[in-house]
């Protein structure tokens, strides 16, 4: 008689969460990945659109301004949100991560979790600064 994937996981030590965390987290990247370039080739295809080449340097980063662009269709607003997604779809995943392993109890793993986010916040805090 085959065994059945639950059984598996009995015999292996984990739980049907455990199980679970994986994937989901996979799903974060992916779902992540996919909406950033999405966005970059909105930005690129408005770009030509408007007789620009990709190639020829990019605009400048005003945060401020990423949702009014994106609502007039100017192509800076989606390259940027698009960029700036994909900076930030690792973070996201660790983050998930976080939670997952916060459910589990998994404290060491909340931890590692939590000082991985700090380096990150540390880098980005750092990079704004030094401008």
């Amino acid at each position: 008689m085959p065994l059945r994937s639950g059984e598996v996981m009995r015999d292996l030590g984990l739980d049907r969460s455990a199980a679970d965390l994986e994937p989901a987290l996979a799903r974060v990247l992916q779902a992540g990945t996919y909406v950033s370039i999405t966005l970059v080739a909105a930005g690129t295809v408005l770009l030509l659109a408007g007789g620009i080449s990709p190639l020829a340097g990019g605009p400048e980063l005003h945060t401020d301004r990423l949702l009014s662009d994106i609502a007039a269709a100017r192509p800076e607003g989606f390259l940027w949100l698009g960029i700036l997604g994909i900076c930030m779809t690792p973070a996201l995943r660790v983050a998930a991560a976080l939670v997952g392993f916060w459910r589990r109890g998994e404290r060491p793993m909340v931890a590692v979790a939590l000082l991985i986010l700090a380096v990150v916040g540390a880098g980005v805090v750092t990079g704004l600064l030094a401008g």
